[in-house]
């Protein structure tokens, strides 16, 4: 076997998360693939008027992309369109502007997270025929996390077996989780309740709803490091989500 076949995956579920031209003819693709993760390649001639890759590689669309090489950019050969997608408009775009984001800040390259592309796909979905994209964001973010290795405890008090209180307050220190609020504790205030709303991913209560976004900006500014994100900075300005 040669190392071009050695190193050829094929006809791989993926979505675009980010393009910008190279060269005359070619685009840079930020990849998520299901099964290989964040992959960056180059897409050789997809600028051509000509090209069979033009008017494909569109971002929020499902695909499916083969390509060869072993080195850090990997060359697209192929893309074919799946389907079965509606294309986000409005606020639901700049949603989606959003999730591809955080993917490219949070996700390690060449780090495959199957469930996270599902939810990933799920997401778009649901920003296509949803009114809450705040509660989409919210869920995806939570699932982001977690798919990441980071832990969010919601449902136990950080470090024990004790469940929640929904009637009760407390402070929610990152990298730990869930505090009773004595006063002195650290953390994002918090609602038993919230949590355990976050859980469940019922973000319907006007308190849970501004709390969770509260807790989960915390929680993402911490593990993005100073990276910022300028699609949730525009979309805070036009609708406060």
């Amino acid at each position: 076997m040669n190392d071009r076949a050695r190193y050829r995956r094929e006809n791989q579920p993926a979505f675009i998360l980010h393009s910008y031209p190279f060269r005359e003819t070619s685009l840079i693709l930020e990849v998520f693939s299901r099964e290989h993760g964040r992959v960056p390649m180059v897409a050789r001639g997809a600028r051509r008027p000509r090209s069979v890759l033009r008017g494909l590689l569109m971002g929020f669309q499902p695909l499916e992309l083969s390509w060869f090489g072993k080195g850090e950019v990997r060359t697209l050969h192929s893309a074919e369109w799946q389907g079965g997608q509606p294309h986000l408009q409005g606020t639901a775009l700049l949603c989606g502007f959003y999730l591809n984001e955080l993917l490219l800040n949070l996700m390690a390259r060449d780090d495959p997270h199957e469930q996270l592309f599902d939810y990933y796909r799920q997401a778009l979905m649901r920003l296509a025929h949803e009114d809450d994209h705040a509660a989409i964001l919210r869920g995806f973010e939570k699932r982001m996390l977690q798919e990441l290795g980071y832990a969010l405890p919601l449902e136990y008090v950080a470090g024990t077996e004790t469940p929640i209180h929904p009637a009760a307050t407390y402070r929610y220190a990152v990298e730990r989780g869930a505090l009773p609020d004595d006063g002195e504790v650290p953390g994002v205030p918090v609602a038993g309740k919230t949590l355990l709303d976050m859980a469940a991913d019922d973000y319907e209560d006007p308190v849970s709803a501004q709390q969770s976004k509260q807790l989960m900006r915390v929680l993402l500014n911490h593990y993005l490091a100073g990276k910022v994100l300028h699609t949730r900075e525009l979309i805070r300005d036009l609708q406060k989500l």
